[in-house]
């Protein structure tokens, strides 16, 4: 397979004379595909060899992922033993064409949910063959999530991750997803993960371990918070604070029923999005609803094996750095997820999702609530039609339906009466 730091030269070019710490940061979402090998594997292996010619290298951070083990419950700080050899399966990757890749990718991955946590699995292999030539320490993050405190508090600049799900249920386009609502949203902050790992490059490059120190950088175990709560503030803050433009109310929910879930997809998903391209064809503009709703089934579909369950992560090595920081380094370098105040997380969150992803002005919020009440008033006069119309076509031409129309009325009469009644005695 071919180069991914480029044709030969590339480590010539480097001033190997003045790197100290070398980061590895790259990685590839190929999350069903083992292209995922060549950018999380293969390349790591050729910055290993660039790291081995940096004369004064002191460390070799490596960026993996807490998910990388997660066909296992209970995660240790340790490097687990790879699915397969990796070089073995680069070298049988190289005389096979895509469509044998394709056939073969379940099997290989076996337990694991996609090509992004398997290779990534295999990637920490490759860096711990090399400890001995090396100061090496892996951090593992969980889901990463806009910033806590650094650059400002809820920077973000992407779609990835839980990012674009914000965006799409403060807009109003996802009202459903499966989840478990008791399941630990295991979320930290970008600045954490930046902080620890500096942290982690000072620690290897000083200390010096004999082994590679891994590094957990999760929050479920320390400081938990659920995918209901998560639900419960992202659509409070996006109700304070709403998206221009919304294409409806937003109104989110959870639920882990595999059933429930495929209903409010065709209820409040598909139809909807059918009668809005519907109308745009009318207009003469290009339908789109339908295209948006389909992207954002597949976005879901991918995070719905991490929000669906838990996972235990040991976080000694993380405690045990914070505790060989000074006060003054704590402060700076800030990673103790304790600290952490969800609510205000989420809602920084939102916030910057609207400020830096989709690039509102905070000064539109009114102009925007003033949407959403629009989008209710609609969606009352909607239902008071669909009303109307069910009675017109149902219950006023049958008698059954009147009987129980007019029997579910004055259940509601009594019990309205009886309420009353009850008020005034406890008066």
């Amino acid at each position: 397979m071919e180069s991914v730091l480029g044709d030969g030269g590339a480590a010539a070019l480097l001033p190997h004379s003045f790197i100290l710490t070398c980061f590895h940061f790259l990685s590839h979402l190929f999350l069903f595909s083992l292209h995922a090998l060549q950018l999380n594997v293969i390349a790591t292996q050729q910055l290993l060899s660039l790291a081995k010619q940096m004369q004064h290298l002191e460390a070799f951070v490596h960026i993996s992922t807490a998910y990388a083990n997660c066909n296992r419950k209970h995660i240790d700080e340790v490097i687990y033993p790879p699915p397969v050899e990796p070089k073995k399966l680069i070298d049988s990757l190289e005389w096979m064409d895509d469509s044998i890749v394709r056939d073969i990718t379940p099997r290989l991955i076996g337990d694991r949910p996609n090509t992004y946590t398997y290779t990534k699995a295999l990637a920490e292999c490759v860096v711990q063959q090399e400890q001995d030539k090396l100061n090496i320490a892996i951090i593992r993050p969980s889901i990463v999530g806009a910033s806590w405190q650094e650059p400002v508090p809820g920077w973000i600049d992407n779609f990835n991750g839980p990012s674009g799900v914000f965006i799409a249920a403060g807009k109003g386009i996802l009202r459903t997803m499966r989840a478990n609502n008791d399941a630990v949203a295991d979320l930290v902050p970008v600045d954490m993960v930046i902080n620890l790992t500096l942290a982690a490059g000072w620690y290897t490059a000083v200390h010096r371990p004999k082994s590679a120190l891994v590094y957990n950088c999760t929050t479920g175990g320390i400081n938990p918070f659920h995918w209901g709560q998560i639900e419960h503030h992202v659509m409070s803050s996006f109700k304070r604070n709403p998206l221009e433009q919304a294409f409806r109310r937003p109104n989110a929910n959870i639920t882990s029923n595999y059933l429930m879930n495929q209903y409010w997809i065709l209820v409040s998903h598909k139809f909807p999005a059918l009668i809005y391209d519907f109308v745009l064809r009318l207009s003469g503009q290009k339908p789109q609803m339908m295209r948006i709703f389909n992207r954002l089934h597949k976005a879901i579909g991918l995070l719905e094996y991490f929000s669906s369950q838990d996972w235990e992560w040991n976080s000694e090595n993380m405690s045990m750095l914070m505790s060989q920081l000074t006060p003054e380094d704590r402060r700076t370098f800030n990673f103790d997820v304790r600290q952490l105040n969800w609510p205000e997380y989420i809602e920084n969150y939102c916030i910057g999702t609207k400020k830096y992803v989709l690039n509102e002005d905070m000064s539109d919020i009114p102009a925007a609530r003033q949407h959403l009440r629009k989008l209710r008033n609609i969606r009352y006069t909607f239902n008071t039609l669909l009303v109307v119309f069910i009675w017109r076509v149902f219950i006023a031409r049958s008698q059954m339906a009147r009987n129980i129309w007019y029997f579910v009325v004055s259940l509601c009469f009594k019990f309205l009466s009886y309420f009353r009644a009850s008020s005034t005695i406890t008066k």
